[in-house]
């Protein structure tokens, strides 16, 4: 009974501790199971509790009444940010489209072997390519490091940009970013021209430029958004990219077959400039140095961070590396990005060659998970904030729910697709559920880099993002060394490993993670080390 009653409140100290607080202790009551009543902590815990809690939860409520959300500087800038990673999908996921119109008719697209152990079931006539644009002559092998040779250039930058967001300012290293990868896909019908090696070349650096960007965004991010907003801020501005992905490739379809090839990439290259302008006229790096925000709206948020964000310009490397709770993200990232780009890349091959869907069904069925996925991250992320600040639910117990919500869940789903053979309306239905629950990560791992280490989130995510990077490399060549006879074992096997990494880092992530600024991101840490 006494283990019992200590597990118990345990959870509920878990759970109900104030916004922002780690769990490790609660801030009001507490229950003492050996004198069996509830006490107040301590003066002295309670003044270390008041310090390492972000956010004082009676005053940021009452002001933040006064400044909505709605019509605010803060949201201005997270739906700017919106329509920036929009167009970053969309010129991420183009190519995918456009190269099947640039290749030779008399040229393999890929060495797939279709599969007869589904039927076909589609009537659906099949519409001619169009080919007005210029082909190429380029086999599966080279096809392959044309789409795979964006992820060299976008790994390498993931925490340069972090560090240099943090020491020069976000807002125009993020610009930059977006403004070079848009130009550089301007470029990409004449380095097709040019040779695939020179394609290669462009992807290269366009991958180059995207990798600043999520960091810098991030690292903007923590000068911008109060504790209790954090996740419906950057759910809305993440958002951008799950339907970036879901607009571009039907439409890269339409632009392909109405005109040629060439001008999917003119059309969103032109867009990323135009972005660019607005971007640069429109946003500030901090509160302090924009130009319209109100008073009430600046105020709110420095006193919301004021304890949270350290002044040091040295970054404590060292401390950051060995720090556990870094280590559970990582994990978190990992496993849950192998099966984000596993379905990513090969979704449409599945539904090809496996369930045997024509081209136009194709298109529309691989892009309805990510449509169900933006769905859930804008929902998860008011959901996650509503908890925090109405329920009193602590940071980490909702990073840690919505975390196992959005990598279980979808790992349940996807080994049942793995199960149902032929079925292709319950498969398709299980593939959308699957991806539909990883938007509630959006409000768990992906923002924890805000929650224990807001000075250095950009750092953070550029590490973990490196991390996160590595499976959109391995995760397709594993995948592809699967199924090499392209039966429906073959892919379970697929489903197996994604949905396995998915349980491990869920695990990994709810037993080592933490909602509370960690000591080495705060301010004196230095200090005290020398």
């Amino acid at each position: 009974e006494y283990m019992g009653t200590q597990i118990t409140c345990r959870f509920l100290e878990l759970c109900f501790s104030s916004p922002g607080d780690s769990g490790d202790r609660p801030v009001g009551f507490f229950w003492n199971p050996e004198q069996g009543d509830m006490q107040t902590p301590k003066p002295e815990e309670a003044k270390e509790e008041e310090d390492r809690t972000p956010l004082l939860l009676s005053d940021s409520q009452t002001i933040s009444k006064e400044v909505p959300l709605w019509c605010s500087a803060r949201l201005s800038l997270a739906i700017w940010a919106f329509f920036g990673f929009f167009l970053l999908y969309a010129l991420r996921v183009n190519l995918s489209v456009a190269l099947v119109d640039m290749i030779e008719l008399n040229t393999s697209l890929n060495k797939n072997i279709t599969s007869n152990v589904c039927p076909e079931h589609s009537s659906t006539p099949v519409v001619p390519r169009n080919t007005t644009g210029k082909s190429y002559p380029w086999d599966a092998d080279m096809q392959g490091w044309i789409l795979g040779s964006f992820f060299y250039g976008y790994i390498i930058t993931q925490v340069p940009g972090g560090y240099l967001a943090r020491r020069f300012g976000a807002k125009l290293l993020l610009g930059f970013g977006v403004f070079g990868t848009a130009v550089f896909t301007l470029f990409t019908p004449l380095a097709a021209d040019l040779g695939a090696g020179f394609l290669i070349a462009v992807r290269v650096l366009e991958g180059f430029g995207e990798g600043v960007t999520f960091p810098a965004m991030h690292a903007m991010w923590s000068n911008w958004a109060p504790p209790l907003e954090r996740s419906k801020l950057l759910s809305i501005s993440y958002a951008g990219a799950q339907l970036g992905t879901v607009v571009s490739l039907p439409l890269s379809g339409v632009i392909c077959f109405y005109v040629d090839w060439s001008y999917v990439f003119y059309i969103f290259g032109t867009l990323g400039v135009l972005w660019f302008l607005f971007w640069i006229c429109m946003v500030s790096n901090t509160p302090e140095t924009h130009k319209t925000i109100s008073p009430a709206e600046k105020e709110y948020i420095l006193s919301s961070l004021s304890q949270q964000l350290s002044t040091q310009k040295y970054v404590p490397w060292k401390a950051m590396l060995k720090s556990v709770p870094l280590w559970a993200i990582v994990v978190a990232h990992f496993s849950y990005n192998w099966t984000f780009y596993t379905l990513l890349t090969l979704l449409p091959t599945y539904m090809k060659e496996i369930l045997r869907f024509d081209v136009q069904e194709n298109g529309f069925l691989s892009a309805l998970p990510y449509f169900g996925c933006w769905v859930c991250i804008i929902v998860c992320g008011q959901f996650a904030d509503y908890l925090r600040e109405k329920k009193n639910m602590s940071t980490v117990c909702v990073r840690k729910t919505f975390t196992a919500i959005g990598m279980i869940g979808p790992a349940v789903f996807l080994m049942a697709a793995g199960f149902i053979g032929c079925n292709y309306e319950v498969a398709v239905v299980f593939l959308t559920i699957s991806t539909t629950f990883g938007g509630f990560s959006t409000s768990g791992y992906s923002i924890n880099h805000l929650d224990i280490a807001p000075s250095y989130a950009g750092i953070l995510l550029g590490i973990t993002n490196t991390f996160g990077t590595i499976p959109g490399m391995v995760g397709p060549l594993v995948a592809k060394a699967l199924t090499h006879s392209n039966t429906i074992e073959e892919w379970r096997n697929v489903f197996y490993i994604a949905s396995a990494l998915n349980l491990f880092g869920a695990i990994f992530f709810a037993l080592f993670s933490s909602g509370e600024v960690q000591n080495w991101a705060l301010n004196g840490y230095h200090i005290h080390r020398n």
